[in-house]
């Protein structure tokens, strides 16, 4: 019997990935991702459009949210069955602190990790106009500083080093789109910036660049080796990667951690395995799309086994991911305890 394949687009709001199938049998995926605008929503939307008719019987929904800590908290309690989640939130989740403060109580379920997608590197850009003025991280003590939305992991990251530098600084709440015209006013002096994969940046920091001439800040060389002491990766970027026509400086020091998009429980063991399977079969073209996947495309397995060790000890590892990463023979026997069962 032939089964009829429809796929729906839904615009800001939802997107369709792969092909559903309108038969009883068509599983039902929601996948919360970042807001419209952000590196993770792009992520996710790419993804969607490459593997569009490849991942057989899933029609999955992808779901713009304020934040990827609302698709983790959503995914917990049970609303949506993918998430968009880092090492950072997980650290986070695990310890029931900052964002997660008092949630763990209330979950239904603790997230899984399952597809490492890509690094987020954290830094700090300024206005030109204060280059020479503002040399380090510590001279932003007592400045006005957006270090991002407040749900975001970006802004979770780039905190936490700052508090391991006792920089302590104004939080100033503005919005994405005007990001880069308040720099350019002066209403507040510094902001947080990020790469992927050492690659790209994000759909709004682009669009700041346009509103603004702003110059990376790196901390200085006893600031990054505290940062080191204090369990930061410390990696150096090319500026040109923010695709700025000025860019000040040849070089910026940011802080990587690990991202994913990751498949909850309610994907069998056997479908993570054939999900990831397709993804990597698929890679060059998912690279091609979107620069955020450079990493998966130059090694696959070795982004999981850096996603797994960044987190193994927060949260519980999918048994399609293990079976996956069995094959490759990267599995580590230590790991078996961390194998999720429900």
């Amino acid at each position: 019997m032939s089964i009829k394949k429809t796929l729906a687009l839904f615009v800001g709001a939802a997107l369709i990935l792969g092909a559903a199938a309108t038969s009883a049998s068509a599983k039902e995926i929601r996948w919360g991702t970042s807001r419209v605008g952000s590196s993770g929503h792009r992520a996710v939307t790419n993804l969607a459009n490459v593997m569009q008719g490849k991942l057989g019987d899933y029609n999955i929904t992808v779901q713009p949210m304020p934040g990827a800590i609302f698709t983790v908290k959503s995914y917990a309690s049970g609303k949506i069955e993918a998430y968009y989640g880092a090492d950072i939130a997980f650290y986070e989740y695990a310890n029931n602190i900052k964002r997660f403060k008092g949630f763990k109580a209330q979950a239904k379920r603790d997230p899984v990790q399952s597809f490492w997608a890509f690094t987020v590197e954290m830094g700090v850009g300024i206005h030109a106009r204060d280059v020479g003025k503002i040399n380090n991280w510590g001279d932003l003590g007592g400045k006005d500083f957006f270090t991002g939305p407040r749900p975001w992991d970006t802004r979770a990251q780039l905190e936490r080093a700052l508090e391991a530098l006792n920089v302590n600084f104004n939080y100033k709440e503005v919005s994405t789109k005007t990001a880069g015209a308040l720099l350019q006013s002066g209403s507040y002096q510094a902001f947080g910036v990020y790469t992927n994969a050492e690659a790209t940046t994000a759909g709004w920091i682009q669009q700041a660049s346009l509103q603004t001439d702003w110059a990376s800040l790196n901390p200085s060389a006893a600031e990054v080796a505290k940062l080191k002491a204090a369990g930061f990766a410390v990696v150096q970027v090319p500026t040109k990667v923010f695709g700025k026509p000025k860019t000040h400086v040849e070089m910026a020091t940011l802080l990587p951690f690990y991202y994913g998009l990751h498949l909850g429980m309610d994907v069998p063991a056997k479908d993570m395995y054939n999900i990831l399977k397709t993804i990597e079969a698929n890679v060059g073209a998912l690279a091609q799309a979107d620069k955020g996947f450079k990493q998966v495309e130059k090694d696959m397995v070795g982004m999981q086994v850096k996603g797994v060790n960044s987190s193994v000890d927060l949260v519980k590892i999918h048994p399609g991911l293990a079976m996956y990463m069995k094959e490759k023979g990267v599995w580590q026997s230590k790991w078996d305890s961390r194998i999720a069962t429900k």
